[in-house]
């Protein structure tokens, strides 16, 4: 595993983490398709979360929330829609898009609704 794997997993280990401490259940994890991937998939009552991760070791270059660009929200909804089409999936009444930026030293900060 290099380090930038690493470190997004520690990322992702501590925003799956602070989503379960908010009474969140984890749906999916790292979910792929050729489109591309769901960092983490979560729901709370009848909402579904679709959340991209951005850890960062040093905020030199921006913020994590920052490097989600249009482009990159656009594919995040396309893999979000073919996750909705599986048959196991919903219904649910919203859908929420959030980002999280994650520091070097674990600190997590939640933006909810992001796009």
């Amino acid at each position: 595993m290099t380090h930038n794997q690493d470190l997004g997993q520690r990322g992702e280990d501590a925003a799956a983490a602070w989503y379960e401490a908010a009474g969140f259940v984890l749906l999916d994890r790292n979910w792929r398709t050729a489109t591309g991937e769901l960092d983490l998939v979560c729901q709370h009552a009848d909402t579904v979360v679709f959340c991209e991760v951005k850890t960062r070791t040093t905020a030199r270059f921006g913020l994590g929330v920052e490097a989600v660009t249009i482009a990159k929200q656009r594919k995040i909804r396309a893999v979000a829609n073919e996750w909705l089409r599986q048959p196991t999936q919903g219904p649910f009444a919203t859908l929420r898009f959030d980002v999280v930026d994650v520091d070097g030293h674990g600190n997590v900060q939640v933006f909810e609704n992001c796009f």
